[in-house]
């Protein structure tokens, strides 16, 4: 599915039939340099969308209200300090003595303000400084789905065109130009799907070269332990940092690993492949996927730790406990508990406010700012204007993304198509974990951290559109066509929401036509 570039030629035995390397793991594309160079040249083009303009418009919108002051307090205390009551007054106007005393009760985990701080550290408390991260990781998360898609389908081509959707994509655009957590929750949950798609070449190779050393009788051959999927737990870890939602990527990625041990096994000629894989890869996954992402997630809160005035800092000293190292990590466990009752328990009613199920077809993205400037130097080309930045998909991708969903599950049913399979483990793992909390306060930008793997979909499908490089050329020719212009559509439909995403003024009228439905408004 979706391979559109020819491999190098399996090598043979002397029995004719594929060697077991090559059976196991299909080679990459030759294209090495261009491997590199496309996605890179995608990447600088979606980086300056992110980039220009960034500052604007030079207000807190949205949630930056919480994020942007809670990054510059980790920055000069190291913990979330509690706010003066004219904190926004005093950011406008140029202050940076917006805090009181005491530690701030927050719900979210510390690593995505950590990270916000960062650009807040370079460029100051101000509009660019709180959305620098953003930026930067947004523009990165392009060439991660990049290499991501060309190793998946061994096609550069491919993992070009998923860059470039991702790079025209209207809500990952918006979320890389502003100060929130989720942008970072979707780079390291795509950068953890990363490392294991690498990880299942590497030990699929592995496990060739052992059992063609030491055979498949019983459970077969150990591997030792999977390098790159340390690194995925590394990144999980990381995630769950930025935002607990992550947490079902963890489940997700482990059962996802499981199984792909279990095919991997299966296809070497294992006869007790179930076993193997849970005796000689599963033992890994309690240290790579629990223990690591534990000590990455609790590293998190070394500010916290470090410090006497977080929020329930001192809660076990009250109780009596003043063992150091325990006494911390209960107060710690205590703070969690809270946290956990709040984000379960907020029921509280917001204008903006949707269910998993409006998600994909956008039918209520979120206005994270918008003013009415009247008639002067700034609205000067009607009496009337609008300046809004709206948290929406670009259409052409999202509708797109329905039936391609469906395609690829019917798909990994059919023909049990590794990609397929994954694509949609992954974007059930961010998107129906949602649906049991009906009652709970939920948002659109909710589904930024499985934005990619719906562009993972469309790619795949537009791979099987194009065709494989042996299919004859009126059959790529027609084929490329139709991709290509869906394409077109794609950049079309994000030039004309452009204005809306990034915060430019416009007449009301040109506003008004790009709210398609009321639900927008």
């Amino acid at each position: 599915m979706a391979a559109t570039e020819a491999g190098a030629p399996a090598t043979e035995t002397a029995d004719g039939t594929p060697a077991l390397r090559d059976r196991l793991v299909s080679a990459l594309p030759a294209d090495r340099v261009l491997g590199w160079i496309g996605p890179l040249l995608v990447t600088a083009f979606g980086a300056f969308l992110r980039f220009n303009r960034l500052s604007l418009p030079r207000a807190l919108i949205f949630d930056e209200t919480y994020y942007a002051k809670d990054a510059y307090s980790l920055l000069n205390f190291g913990v979330e300090r509690n706010l003066a009551s004219n904190a926004n007054t005093l950011i406008q106007s140029g202050s940076t003595h917006i805090f009181a005393s005491g530690g701030e009760y927050v719900v979210m985990p510390p690593l995505g303000k950590w990270l916000i701080a960062a650009g807040e550290w370079l460029f100051g408390l101000n509009s660019f400084g709180w959305r620098f991260s953003a930026a930067v990781f947004g523009s990165l998360a392009i060439l991660l789905i990049c290499r991501i898609t060309r190793r998946m389908t061994r096609s550069t081509l491919l993992g070009c065109i998923a860059g470039l959707l991702m790079s025209l994509d209207g809500l990952e655009f918006v979320m890389s130009r502003t100060g929130l957590l989720d942008i970072f929750l979707m780079f390291f949950v795509l950068a953890s799907f990363g490392c294991l798609v690498i990880d299942r070449d590497v030990s699929r190779a592995r496990l060739a070269g052992a059992v063609a050393a030491r055979g498949t009788s019983g459970v077969g051959p150990g591997i030792g332990i999977h390098w790159w999927r340390v690194a995925a737990g590394f990144f999980i870890g990381c995630a769950c940092s930025c935002k607990w939602d992550a947490i079902w990527y963890l489940i997700a990625f482990t059962a996802l690993s499981v199984a792909w041990d279990v095919g991997a096994r299966r296809a070497a000629g294992i006869g007790h492949f179930w076993r193997g894989a849970l005796a000689r890869d599963g033992k890994w996954l309690p240290l790579t996927f629990g223990v690591l992402p534990l000590a990455v997630y609790i590293t998190s809160w070394t500010g916290w730790f470090a410090s006497s005035a977080g929020y329930d800092r001192n809660y076990a000293t009250a109780q009596g406990i003043h063992t150091p190292v325990l006494s911390a990590l209960y107060s710690l466990y205590e703070y969690h508990v809270q946290m956990l009752q709040f984000s379960v328990g907020l029921h509280t009613h917001h204008p903006y406010e949707s269910q998993p199920w409006d998600w994909l077809v956008l039918s209520r993205p979120v206005a994270y700012y918008y003013s009415a400037p009247s008639s002067g130097a700034v609205c000067s080309v009607s009496p009337h204007c609008s300046q809004e930045v709206l948290a929406i998909g670009t259409p052409a991708i999202w509708w797109a993304s329905i039936p391609a969903l469906i395609f690829c599950l019917f798909w990994w049913l059919l023909h049990r198509d590794w990609r397929a399979g994954a694509v949609v483990l992954a974007v059930s793992a961010g998107w129906l974990t949602w649906f049991p909390f009906v009652s709970r306060t939920k948002f659109y930008y909710y589904a930024t951290e499985f934005e990619p793997f719906l562009i993972l979909a469309i790619v795949l499908c537009l791979g099987l559109i194009i065709g494989a490089a042996r299919a004859s050329a009126p059959r790529r020719s027609i084929g490329a066509a139709v991709g290509g212009a869906y394409l077109l559509v794609v950049l079309l439909n994000f030039v004309y929401l452009y204005p809306i995403l990034a915060g430019k003024v416009i007449p009301y009228t040109a506003w008004l036509s790009r709210m398609w439905y009321h639900g927008w408004i």
